[in-house]
């Protein structure tokens, strides 16, 4: 059964953890220094918030975890039939956790990933470039890419 995740860059992550534990009605199932995750159930999401040096504020990334690796090369499968180039990333560590996955970005720029998780790890992790899949990509992003913040230009046009 595939997952959704999301990760969300913030500016306070004791602050952020006390709201998203209030809104999800859960505690996180992995805090760090930097970096919070809840693992739910209802909905089905793989939520993450991080701070400082690994996250732009807001939106980071969004991507599809999976269980096991069969469903991992279908989800692959269909990133390949996308006609978009795919960033195959392979083994990493990555949220503290290992991981095997790999990246792919819409036609707007907005980055994905797929991945299946098979380990903890006891550091954040890096990230391959993925300036290269989109011009939202921040050069030396860690493990998502920091998203650039449009300009406001008032509602509805």
């Amino acid at each position: 059964m595939k997952r959704l995740y999301v990760h969300v860059g913030v500016a306070d992550l004791d602050k952020s953890i006390g709201f998203y534990s209030t809104l999800f009605g859960a505690e996180p199932t992995v805090t760090k220094a930097d970096y919070a995750k809840w693992m739910l159930e209802d909905p089905r999401v793989n939520f993450a918030i991080s701070s400082s040096n690994h996250a732009a504020k807001g939106i980071e990334n969004l991507g599809i975890q999976v269980e096991t690796a069969e469903e991992l090369t279908e989800v692959y499968g269909r990133l390949k039939s996308a006609d978009r180039p795919v960033l195959e990333e392979g083994a990493t560590t990555c949220c503290y956790a290992k991981s095997e996955k790999s990246w792919i970005a819409d036609p707007d720029g907005v980055i994905w990933e797929a991945f299946h998780t098979n380990g903890e790890a006891t550091v954040y992790g890096d990230s391959p470039a993925l300036s290269a899949l989109s011009d939202n990509a921040a050069a030396d992003a860690r493990c998502a890419p920091a998203m650039t913040v449009p300009e406001a230009t008032g509602c509805c046009g």
